[in-house]
């Protein structure tokens, strides 16, 4: 069941929004003027959001909300909330609807990787209609300690987590930029703020339920691992991702120093063979991300290091059905 929370509202404009507005860096030097386009699904995290955008002057926004078509509905009612703040709050609003279900069923993929998909391509509809590549995103501390956690379970390479900045390509070819500028507020600041403020948001109760990976991983696995460890995992976590971003970075500026691309785009096999390991890892891993090669995981790494070896086949397959392949003294993606 998918309840309001807050039913009573009382909007109280700027009061207390400098407090929680001092924690988000983001806010210091953008335009409040240009377009922006904030995701909105109509709980705390992005309720939250729009609401501090609104009472920091931003008064040029579209509230986009997709119905992921999976809870019947408690999803119209979603839609119908979202809707009705943005018309309160005097924005814009683009409502999409997706078939998620019918998407994982076609390609095969988990609920929230279609779920993902779907909101991308949504968000790039979003794009070409409205303008403003930017899309704001209500992701907060604790989604970011469950991501770091999860691809170290996954086998990914480092600490990966969520990037305040994300540079993506829809499906339909349409380039947005995804902007997180909650990362460093925990999900409880939010729901504070906005019970202080008497601001409802609608609560999905499906989230507590362990039909996701996600929802395991907050409800059972860190409350376990904070039982065992005697501390809140969330800060280390946090810290960790923002260590293995720095990590990137260095990675980035030796694979550029060492030029390991040639002028067509292609990993040029004689120079990725004279980088110490680390960097040849380095280098897989940002080519394949680069080319939108999800679930590149360390042991898909391993599999294309042993492209080098010219003893090995010439190709490894990829997730999403493409190939690495090596020919002519070349690494490129078929």
């Amino acid at each position: 069941m998918i309840v309001t929370i807050l039913a009573e509202y009382t909007w109280s404009g700027q009061r207390g929004a400098v407090t929680i507005a001092a924690k988000i860096p983001w806010l210091n030097g953008v335009s409040r003027a240009q377009r922006w386009l904030v995701g909105v699904s109509g709980g705390a995290d992005s309720v939250a959001l729009l609401h501090l955008l609104v009472a920091e002057g931003f008064g040029n926004l579209v509230v986009c909300h997709l119905n992921h078509g999976l809870r019947g509905r408690a999803s119209t009612e979603d839609a119908r909330f979202v809707g009705r703040l943005a018309k309160r709050l005097n924005v814009d609003f683009e409502l999409g609807k997706a078939d998620v279900a019918f998407r994982m069923a076609v390609r095969g993929e988990s609920l929230e990787t279609s779920a993902r998909h779907a909101r991308h391509d949504f968000f790039g509809d979003c794009v070409r209609k409205h303008g403003g590549a930017q899309v704001l995103l209500a992701h907060h501390a604790d989604d970011q300690a469950e991501t770091v956690l999860w691809n170290l379970m996954r086998g990914s390479q480092g600490l990966k987590g969520m990037r305040a900045h994300q540079r993506i390509t829809t499906e339909a070819g349409t380039v947005i930029q995804l902007v997180r500028p909650l990362l460093g507020l925990r999900h409880a600041e939010l729901v504070e703020w906005l019970r202080e403020r008497k601001i409802p948001w609608r609560e999905d109760a499906s989230n507590g339920e362990p039909i996701a990976v996600r929802n395991r991983l907050r409800n059972e696995v860190f409350p376990l691992l904070a039982e065992i460890s005697k501390r809140d995992l969330v800060p280390t976590l946090v810290r960790g991702a923002a260590d293995g971003q720095e990590l990137d970075e260095f990675f980035k500026w030796s694979l550029e120093q060492a030029q390991v691309l040639d002028p067509q785009g292609r990993l040029h096999l004689p120079k990725l063979r004279s980088l110490p390991l680390a960097l040849q890892r380095a280098a897989l891993w940002k080519f394949l991300s680069d080319h939108q090669v999800v679930s590149a995981d360390r042991a898909l790494i391993e599999r294309c290091l042993g492209l080098l070896d010219l003893k090995n086949p010439p190709s490894v397959n990829l997730p999403g059905g493409g190939r690495l392949r090596r020919q002519a003294g070349r690494l490129w993606i078929a």
